[in-house]
């Protein structure tokens, strides 16, 4: 299937891989940008941002990141600042965040991507961890 999606994905991140085969398990191919060697714009991350309906301190990650050591949980800093160091340090920026025809998601946990992929999912499918996401049939298993 040709469905336009991309992913800005990180192939060291779990999370990450587990939103990519699950747009794989729904026969689509998406665009990936492994957003640390290739960052997007400025533009770019300012458009992604705003389209997903986040700040960019949402969209900030603080694990395995000089998140601390920039001081970025400071309530002083503006966004632009923000959007500053993730382009001065890619890593800050968190993953996956998925562009789809239904719309711009970070996809923490893996599953949100679901609600962004216009096709049903073929199979079963579990995260890396064991987790069962889809049945079989291919139909979402609830949370518990």
């Amino acid at each position: 299937m040709t469905t336009d999606i991309t992913v800005y994905h990180n192939p060291k991140c779990g999370t990450s891989r587990n939103t990519l085969a699950m747009i794989r398990n729904a026969g689509i191919e998406p665009h990936v940008v492994e957003y640390l060697k290739t960052p997007p714009s400025r533009a770019l991350l300012e458009s992604l941002i705003a389209r997903a309906g986040m700040t960019p301190r949402n969209l900030l990650r603080e694990k395995g990141t000089p998140y601390a050591e920039l001081c970025l949980g400071s309530a002083d800093l503006t966004d632009a600042q923000l959007i500053d160091a993730m382009m001065e340090h890619p890593i800050l920026i968190n993953r996956p965040l998925v562009v789809s025809p239904l719309g711009v998601k970070l996809c923490r946990p893996s599953e949100l991507v679901l609600d962004l992929i216009p096709a049903a999912q073929q199979g079963a499918f579990a995260k890396e961890d064991g987790e069962q996401v889809i049945t079989a049939d291919g139909q979402r298993v609830a949370p518990a």
